[in-house]
């Protein structure tokens, strides 16, 4: 007798996908809606690649003084606007060493009237894992001067310091500066959506299920935030706050500037959302049990859209992140010493550093990186709770 398991042989009369269509309805039917959900977000290329670069990101923000390689306040006065370094794999001789630097040192360009840095390749210099450095305090709580990479028991005076992404003009390493940087800028999205969630469900949810005089005037405020233009209207704000604030103040100023206005989208939509919701059977059956308007909110009433918000926070981030860059490097947000993304741009701000220190430019691929990501996340999740949409793998 066949096995139970023993899968059917397919006959010549059988339409081409039939079965295999016929089994991947059979798995689908056993999946909850979430697992549904899951499985077609990971049938996404690019949405899978998006997440796992947040990872990576924020995974970096956490550590970020682990992974530095030296403090971002270090100033290396003999290695000013030094251009990335390069980490070879072989000597001049094409003998294999793993990965290492080769000496720097620094010379005049008597053409250009310009300093030029040149490899001295008489000297090596390997780079290895888990190495001492400059000092700091894991979390504000642990001491220590272990670091992710390095090179052990040689100076950075003597060999020029590692510079995977090239020195600023007071010689601070650019990479360090850059992932000390994400701290401020991945979580003021984080944080502002909050924010702008909080105040878009309390005040769509109010909207949307008295209406009446609430509803109007709550609508008539939702038009006036947005009628004003994005940019002058953060400006303004921005400029209100005082200029002695400390930078951690400062930080959550710039929150709140951002979430004054990002939570009026939200809002509109839930508004929606509750006009179609309130006249359901299934809300009506429970408020003719008994149930209070806090448990239709919180037990039906926001599942049924909670798709859409998980869409919407990871496609909000990004304007959340986009405006606090905005801010500092016009000059009107965080400012130095505190170190974000925007702050690292203001370096970029003279045309002819830029030209000739390209590499300033870097933290903003970083923004753009960030951003895509986000969108590739959003749109991922968009397909996945959408029942009709279809994605091949």
């Amino acid at each position: 007798m066949a096995s139970e398991t023993q899968r059917r042989i397919p006959s010549p009369y059988d339409e081409p996908g039939v079965i295999e269509f016929a089994a991947d309805e059979e798995v689908l039917n056993v999946l909850s809606p979430r697992q549904l959900m899951v499985r077609r977000f990971l049938k996404s290329r690019l949405a899978v690649l998006g997440l796992v670069i947040l990872l990576v990101m924020y995974t970096s923000v956490i550590f970020a003084d682990f992974i530095a390689p030296y403090s971002p306040t270090h100033r290396f006065s003999k290695f000013i606007h030094t251009p990335p370094r390069t980490i070879h794999l072989f000597d001049a001789e094409g003998n294999w060493r793993g990965p290492f630097v080769y000496g720097l040192e620094a010379e005049v360009d008597r053409v250009n009237f310009q300093r030029i840095f040149v490899e001295d390749t008489e000297r090596i210099y390997p780079i290895r894992l888990f190495v001492r450095g400059d000092p700091y305090r894991l979390w504000g709580l642990i001491d220590t001067d272990l670091h992710l990479f390095g090179v052990p028991e040689v100076e950075p005076e003597d060999m020029g310091p590692l510079y995977l992404l090239g020195a600023d003009h007071f010689g601070r390493d650019l990479f360090s500066r850059i992932v000390m940087g994400g701290r401020i800028s991945l979580t003021i999205g984080l944080v502002g959506i909050a924010i702008s969630l909080l105040i878009g469900l309390v005040l769509g949810g109010l909207s949307g299920l008295y209406g009446g005089i609430v509803d109007s005037v709550i609508q008539r405020l939702i038009e006036f935030i947005r009628s004003m233009p994005t940019i002058p209207l953060w400006m303004a704000l921005a400029a209100a706050l005082p200029p002695n604030l400390p930078q951690v103040q400062m930080y959550f100023g710039i929150t709140i500037i951002l979430s004054f206005v990002g939570w009026t989208t939200l809002a509109r939509v839930i508004r929606g959302k509750f006009l179609q919701l309130r006249s359901e059977d299934f809300v009506l059956a429970a408020r003719q049990a008994g149930a209070s308007e806090l448990y239709l909110i919180r037990s039906h009433l926001i599942p049924s859209f909670m798709s859409y918000i998980l869409v919407y926070l990871t496609l909000a981030i990004p304007g959340m992140i986009l405006g606090e860059t905005a801010l500092s490097f016009l000059g009107l947000g965080l400012t130095a010493p505190t170190i974000s993304w925007g702050v690292l741009l203001r370096d970029s701000q003279d045309l002819q550093a830029i030209a000739l220190h390209s590499w300033i430019l870097t933290p903003a691929l970083f923004v753009v990186i960030t951003v895509l990501a986000f969108n590739f996340v959003g749109d991922g999740l968009r397909d996945a709770a959408d029942p009709y949409s279809v994605r091949e793998g």
